[in-house]
């Protein structure tokens, strides 16, 4: 029971009816030119499923303070109907909705719409690769009526209030550091001088939605950059935000060029309550935390220990929009699992979605009717279980037939990786829609071409298995394919040896070495050096830090032909996880040739033709995937309609958001491929 998280609450004139606030996530579809349907459809979807509180993505005050070419302009007339619209579809499904005033200043990118990006100071920026321009004292008052403008402007289009965006590193936080505001005018220096933009802003918002509105502000709990604002200083301005303009104080973690990880897989859930506490202790107006909470058993857990009056969570919602709804009644939710897949798309400016949800920012995609079409489905992993679930809700009869004993496939693997565990709960999740939808999902059976006969049609969604590596001394003992170390029932760290060799440094090489040399989350402070910055003792009450015993030390060599180490893994991942691989003395090897496997080495020769012995008690082959297809070539040769997604479609470039979105794209193609086949009979 879910005491606390789902207890009334209040922000400012807000009632609200839990604690659970849906945080801003920029979606791609802000200036999608269909007046807003798509965007609406997506907000009202979330309400429906019973967020409370929405905060939009956030809606740029001015051109130039954009954060990519697809953000929505609160003071342009153009996007007036496309915003309006999100509020009109929140406000009919129950739920109230804040719009997120934005201003990126030096993460904006002067390719956008050729203009410098704007500043405090003119100071380099790594993230968006440019120096912007220092704000004159006319245009920083201009700014500040920018953000009154689109304040006011919000409230004309119906929204119930406005966050402002003072975290992440963009304007109002550039402001606060003096690693770049390095003005000695009124508006830097001194403490004083560095908070009175963001106080000036505040106000100024504050004033143009008056007292029957909420003003939220995006704090900066921690910007984890050297010259960052102090915790000291941080409190200091959410004391003066409290005490006049701002009804609750939303508490961010890092700026996008910190070298720290915020909210990758690697990060611990819940791992930053304690500056969202140590906020709440320095003011009396509610403290919402956020970054790296993913279940309602956390938020509540947060709320429970004080750390935190309310929670935010931006993507959950997006892995599943019934999330509250779902939380609330006790059933499974589709959890986020921390990929990263939306913010990667988010950061190239891409339209975003969600790897275990791809019906998200889809949501008025058209669906076919399957009424009384019986179809197989052959294989329950990622791609099979999405195409069960979304077959059954278009109504067709479905049976997935699994050779396994449980739903999940490489997602089973995936969750024996440190920071992966989340990945387990997605194949229950799937177990438990699927029975809710009436599908019949018989475990261990594996699909042949007789197992599948009375269907109308099949969709051979059978996955992949490791590329055997021809090699010499690939047979021997000591040798494991990356399934066979992840696959079985043993602890996979009982089966390699003090010095292993991994053969194939993609997505899964780098896991396999990550599984060998960190101890779960348990050391993530310690590994970002986070102790002496760390606010508070709070460990939060349902937080599990996945910890394993005490391992022997290992030397891991991740070794590839070609490419660069962990290429395939998003680049919001890629560059945490290939740190803390090098942090934990994995020796990285590329442009390497492999000559052969002996029993206690592996024989390699470098770019320069140099020969060398990697010594080795254990040798891991992730050296990459080929599609299952025996199914699908013989439903083929039988001329049985069917169709192939997944792994077992093409295994070159596979991940799991392709896997789950072939699944999604089903049903259309089943009507597809049982029209064709009708057409070919007719032409006989």
């Amino acid at each position: 029971m879910l005491e606390h998280v789902f207890e009334p609450g209040r922000i400012g004139p807000l009632e609200l009816p839990h604690r659970l606030v849906m945080g801003a996530m920029h979606l791609g579809l802000e200036r999608e030119d269909e007046g807003g349907r798509a965007l609406a459809a997506f907000y009202g979807a979330r309400a429906r499923g019973g967020a409370g509180l929405i905060v939009t993505g956030g809606s740029a005050v001015s051109r130039v303070g954009a954060g990519g070419a697809s953000y929505s302009f609160i003071n342009e007339p153009a996007d007036a109907a496309r915003l309006a619209a999100v509020a009109d579809a929140v406000h009919a499904a129950g739920g109230r909705v804040l719009l997120q005033l934005f201003h990126a200043g030096r993460y904006a990118s002067e390719d956008t719409f050729g203009l410098q990006p704007v500043a405090p100071s003119a100071v380099y920026s790594r993230y968006s690769r440019s120096e912007p321009r220092a704000l004159s004292e006319e245009e920083i008052l201009s700014t500040i009526d920018d953000f009154a403008r689109g304040a006011a402007r919000a409230c004309e289009l119906g929204f119930d209030g406005v966050e402002i965006m003072g975290s992440e590193g963009y304007l109002l936080s550039q402001f606060m550091a003096p690693a770049t505001n390095l003005r000695e005018d009124r508006w830097g220096g001194e403490l004083e001088g560095r908070m009175r933009f963001p106080l000036a802003v505040a106000a100024a918002v504050r004033g143009a939605v008056g007292a029957e509105r909420a003003v939220v502000y995006r704090l900066s709990g921690a910007d984890l950059v050297p010259g960052a604002a102090s915790g000291e200083e941080v409190r200091a301005l959410a004391s003066r935000l409290a005490s006049g303009p701002a009804d609750a104080l939303n508490v961010g973690i890092g700026w996008h060029e910190s070298r720290v990880p915020t909210v990758q897989a690697v990060v611990p859930p819940g791992a930053w309550a304690p500056w969202a506490a140590a906020v709440r202790e320095a003011v009396s107006v509610p403290v919402i935390a956020s970054n790296r909470v993913n279940t309602a058993a956390l938020a509540d857990a947060l709320v429970a220990c004080g750390a935190a009056d309310f929670v935010s969570l931006a993507r959950p919602f997006l892995a599943d929009p019934e999330f509250v709804r779902r939380s609330r009644a006790g059933r499974r939710v589709n959890v986020c699992i921390a990929c990263n897949q939306c913010i990667d798309a988010s950061i190239f400016d891409r339209r975003v979605s969600c790897a275990v949800n791809p019906r998200a920012g889809f949501e008025t995609a058209g669906r076919v009717d399957g009424t009384g079409v019986a179809v197989a489905v052959a294989g329950g992993g990622p791609a099979g279980m999405e195409a069960a679930r979304a077959l059954a809700e278009s109504g067709f009869a479905v049976t997935l037939l699994e050779a396994g004993g449980e739903l999940g496939g490489q997602f089973r693997m995936a969750c024996r990786i440190p920071g992966k565990e989340d990945f387990a709960l997605t194949g229950l999740y799937f177990a438990a829609e699927l029975e809710r939808l009436g599908v019949d999902v018989r475990l261990g059976m594996r699909a042949d071409v007789a197992a599948v006969a009375r269907f109308d049609a099949v969709v051979v969604a059978t996955g992949v298995a490791p590329r055997p590596l021809a090699l010499p001394g690939a047979e021997l003992p000591h040798v494991l394919s990356y399934a066979q170390l992840l696959s079985g029932e043993a602890d996979p760290l009982e089966l390699v040896g003090e010095r292993v060799a991994v053969i194939g440094a993609g997505g899964i090489g780098v896991d396999v070495a990550h599984l060998l040399c960190f101890d779960g989350h348990a050391g993530f402070y310690a590994r970002y050096a986070l102790e002496p910055h760390r606010v508070g003792q709070i460990h939060p009450r349902g937080c599990i830090w996945p910890t394993r015993s005490a391992q022997q030390p290992r030397r891991v060599t991740l070794m590839r032909r070609s490419g660069r180490i962990g290429d395939g893994v998003g680049p919001s991942t890629r560059w945490v996880v290939v740190g803390e691989l090098r942090s934990a003395g994995v020796e990285l090897l590329t442009g390497v040739s492999y000559e052969r496997i002996d029993p206690d080495a592996v024989v390699i020769r470098g770019e320069d033709g140099t020969r060398r012995r990697i010594a080795a008690d254990s040798v891991l082959i992730a050296a990459g995937q080929e599609p299952e297809r025996a199914l699908a070539d013989a439903l083929a040769a039988a001329g049985r309609p069917h169709i192939v997604i997944g792994g077992a479609r093409d295994a070159s470039g596979l991940d799991a958001g392709r896997a789950f979105r072939e699944g999604l794209q089903a049903p259309a193609a089943i009507v597809h491929a049982l029209a064709a086949g009708g057409a070919r009979r007719n032409a006989c």
